[in-house]
């Protein structure tokens, strides 16, 4: 933490947290939309991260991770609590982590795999722009069990489905509720 617990931030450090907050929430999206641009723009060109043994450069990481989520049917990152601790131009922020990962199988039963955890992440801010300078995933558990997913119930076979980049509802041009493009 930045400050004794509960104390109220000045709004200079409410705009950085909310900055920061929003760099979380893009990964996120980018990641579940199989978005190689969106993710990438959340880290600083010289950025590392670890998902594994050693630290790698976090543009070229983003690369190859497309990849592997497309190996899912869908994924859906969930971003919980988050904590700031800032020095200077510089902040640690660890965010706890819920995700989810459908995996279509055509010889076996779908599966779902549940991965809960921790990024814990170095921020840095250039002039006015915070991202990820090193990120480090931190696995608390995991749970795989077949899936339950049922498109054809009655209350979601309406709904439009999640697809990936560019396809997906939020790469279209907004409407209006008359159906008209904003």
């Amino acid at each position: 933490m930045s400050q004794e617990a509960g104390q109220t931030p000045d709004p200079g450090e409410l705009a950085d947290r909310m900055a920061i907050a929003e760099v979380v929430a893009l990964h996120c999206r980018g990641v579940d939309r199989a978005d190689e641009a969106t993710i990438k723009s959340c880290y600083w060109p010289d950025a590392t991260t670890v998902y594994g043994v050693d630290a790698v450069p976090a543009h070229t990481f983003c690369e190859g991770l497309i990849s592997a989520i497309k190996t899912y049917r869908q994924t859906h990152h969930v971003v919980t609590n988050s904590i700031f601790a800032f020095a200077g131009a510089q902040a640690r922020v660890e965010s706890y982590l819920i995700a989810f990962h459908y995996l279509s199988n055509e010889e076996e039963a779908d599966s779902e795999m549940t991965y809960l955890g921790r990024y814990v992440d170095l921020f840095e801010k250039r002039g006015r722009v915070w991202k990820i300078t090193h990120r480090e995933p931190v696995m608390s558990w995991s749970q795989n069990s077949p899936a339950t997913h049922n498109s054809k119930h009655p209350a979601l076979s309406t709904l439009r489905q999640a697809t990936r980049f560019p396809e997906d509802v939020i790469y279209q041009p907004s409407k209006s509720k008359a159906g008209h493009e904003k």
